[in-house]
């Protein structure tokens, strides 16, 4: 057994209410389970944890405008550790805070973002900017964790005072459920999942199978997140049996049906459906915007730019006949050994 570590995670909404939250959910359970001490400071507490976990609720603060709510959430923060004593602690946050020895970024900074003259003006980007350089900057800042490779990039590019801080990408892990599953693959179903479908790129999907179907019209077409109406005439011109628009459905459900998992965004800071694919062992066809995609290898599918539109037909034809797949075995338990690590590093 390593050597035992103290850690005081920081999140707003601590539970399986998000991506993020699910992430610092997931992280400080296991780092429980392997013996080490872990406290929570957060708004509000959404799902039961580890019997060892202590939970602090500051309650919730007044939700929009979502710049102003981290504000009020990092002063409320700062109170609680001014009368709190945390020697011997290492405060870690996931949230834009000032009093942490650690943070986790887990979405694109501020900075990447297609900028405006009027963007001076604006004192949400003003305030969110701010809020994000202390984050990272900050005297007392040991480490940053960028959540992959292209987090990191854009971070040291942003702030090149802080390159020193930059740790290896922490990733999330997968579940064990995705790794027991054994997809039932035929070799002509293509799936699509997510909310967001502009920007991890439908559109571009749907052009690509269609081109596609011209070679092998018996494809079909699962997609799974968006609202059918929100979508449907994206497919207006397809046959009614060639696709399928689920709206929501548990992705566990949806990878079990399908031969491989489509996913050309046009920007993903990480990919979470992307790893849980691999674990499940569906091929993935996937573009290079995405976090994830300097880990897939030519055993676990492609990534490519959606730049190069034109190559992604016959690589989705290729793959949909691909043997077994290479895991990338991303787990909970690794991630947290990987935080201990980097804590028994850390004097405080």
């Amino acid at each position: 057994m390593s050597e035992q570590t103290s850690s005081i995670h920081i999140v707003r909404r601590y539970g399986h209410v998000g991506g993020m939250e699910r992430y610092v959910w997931e992280l400080t359970n296991a780092l429980a389970k392997q013996g080490q001490n872990v406290k929570v400071v957060c708004e509000k507490q959404f799902d039961e944890v580890h019997p060892s976990i202590e939970v602090v609720e500051l309650g919730s603060v007044r939700q929009k405008p979502r710049w102003l709510a981290m504000l009020r959430f990092s002063k409320r923060v700062s109170a609680y550790f001014d009368t709190t004593d945390y020697s011997g602690w290492v405060i870690h946050s996931h949230e834009r805070t000032a009093c942490h020895h650690v943070t986790t970024f887990h979405g694109p900074p501020i900075g990447d973002r297609k900028k405006s003259v009027l963007d001076c003006l604006s004192p949400r980007l003003q305030t969110w900017s701010y809020l994000e350089r202390r984050e990272i900057c900050a005297d007392q800042v040991k480490h940053v964790l960028p959540n992959s490779l292209l987090i990191s990039e854009q971070l040291a590019n942003l702030y090149p005072e802080a390159k020193n801080k930059l740790c290896e990408p922490a990733y999330p892990g997968v579940d064990e459920t995705f790794y027991n599953l054994r997809p039932n693959r035929k070799g002509h179903t293509v799936g699509f999942i997510g909310r967001e479908w502009k920007r991890k790129g439908l559109d571009i999907a749907v052009q690509t199978v269609e081109q596609a179907r011209r070679e092998n019209p018996a494809l079909k077409f699962l997609v799974a997140g968006p609202k059918s109406d929100e979508v449907a005439h994206l497919f207006s011109n397809w046959p009614e049996e060639s696709y399928e628009l689920l709206g929501w459905a548990k992705t566990e459900d949806v990878l079990a049906e399908i031969d491989i998992l489509i996913h050309p965004a046009r920007k993903e800071p990480f990919g979470m459906v992307i790893a849980e694919a691999n674990a499940a062992g569906v091929p993935v066809l996937i573009s290079t915007n995405s976090g994830i995609s300097p880990l897939i290898n030519n055993e676990m599918g492609k990534a490519i730019s959606i730049n190069k539109l034109q190559e992604w037909p016959k690589n989705l034809m290729q793959l949909l006949n691909s043997g077994s797949v290479k895991k990338l075995n991303l787990t909970w338990d690794a991630l947290a050994s990987q935080h201990v690590n980097l804590y028994q590093r850390i004097g405080v």
